[in-house]
């Protein structure tokens, strides 16, 4: 069976899609839309429509929606009335009322609904999950991770927790299979708009786990970290290289007092591992694609979007009430 796909939204992440999507066996993309047209030139001889409601008349058994934020509500519940399967960007909505009706409209129908997660679908990253279930790092104790770059003129209808923090969110509970139980955080508004620019949070797991992210966009060096601890060492991630390296726990006694002195655990082996790296978004299609046909399950549901939103809702509330919000 060949999938037969459309994209709605063909911006800055649109377009990567359209490029991936053309290219990903078992399925094929037979239109796009976008409310202004195809102004990147991605859609080559494809018909570009203007409106979700065309792309459904043009015939599609799954969507995947890039418009704004603020238009995931919208262009899905109008996709869920017309039974077709859905990946849209991430986050799930603007609101967590807006996610519940997307998570009813597509599970009361049997449909297939995915979040556009990517840094779940980083190498570097399913490699670390991977060695952390073997065992290797022992029992987890923190995860941390710092997101920070450049301002991103694309985005305009939400800030940095919704944009960029969300990653850490999804990524940290889903690394550790626990989901957040609490989280505190500090945010500020720099750049004179409307949403946070900038936030530091901590958090707690279910299974314990402690987190903590630095996230924001007035950094001129972008980095995408990843640092889980465990009792047997730490490995730390890098998603814009997809390098994963592994800090060992070691049994090597220093003779150097001074050192010595300020070592709680003792150093060891350090290791990076090499790897198969396919592109992440090859890689989340491909998981959307095998959810549609019904071999596997391993995309971000709907369900899971929402949670992820609900702890960046907590995260933005926290600053105001002074307190760490319990989930």
């Amino acid at each position: 069976m060949t999938i037969r796909t459309g994209l709605i939204g063909l911006g800055m992440m649109g377009r990567h899609h359209a490029r991936v999507m053309q290219d990903i066996e078992g399925t094929e993309l037979v239109a796009v839309a976008d409310a202004i047209g195809d102004v990147h030139g991605v859609a080559g001889d494809l018909p570009v429509y203007s409106s979700v409601e065309a792309l459904i008349d043009h015939g599609v058994d799954a969507i995947v929606c890039a418009v704004p934020t603020g238009l995931h509500e919208e262009v899905g519940l109008a996709v869920a009335e017309a039974g077709i399967h859905i990946m849209v960007e991430k986050p799930i909505a603007s609101s967590l009322a807006a996610g519940q009706r997307l998570v009813e409209a597509f599970s009361s129908r049997g449909l297939v609904g995915a979040v556009g997660h990517i840094e779940r679908f980083n190498p570097a990253l399913q490699e670390l999950r991977r060695r952390v279930d073997e065992g290797q790092l022992g029992r987890i104790l923190q995860i941390a991770t710092r997101r920070q770059g450049p301002f991103p003129a694309r985005i305009a209808d939400v800030g940095v927790v919704k944009d960029l923090a969300t990653h850490d969110i999804d990524l940290t509970a889903w690394l550790a299979r626990s989901r957040f139980a609490s989280v505190s955080a500090h945010t500020a508004r720099n750049a004179g708009r409307e949403h946070e620019d900038m936030v530091v949070a901590v958090g707690q797991l279910e299974s314990g786990v402690i987190t903590n992210h630095i996230v924001n966009w007035l950094s001129p060096v972008k980095e995408r970290t990843t640092v889980v601890t465990g009792e047997k060492g730490m490995l730390v991630a890098s998603t814009l290289t997809a390098d994963l390296t592994f800090y060992a726990n070691g049994s090597v006694a220093t003779q150097w007092q001074p050192v010595e002195n300020f070592r709680g655990v003792s150093e060891g082996d350090v290791v990076r591992y090499a790897f198969p790296k396919q592109e992440p978004l090859r890689t989340e299609h491909e998981a959307f694609r095998d959810a549609v046909l019904g071999r596997a399950q391993g995309h971000v549901s709907l369900e899971e979007g929402l949670e992820i939103l609900r702890v960046a809702e907590a995260m933005i509330s926290s600053p105001d009430r002074g307190e760490a919000v319990a989930l």
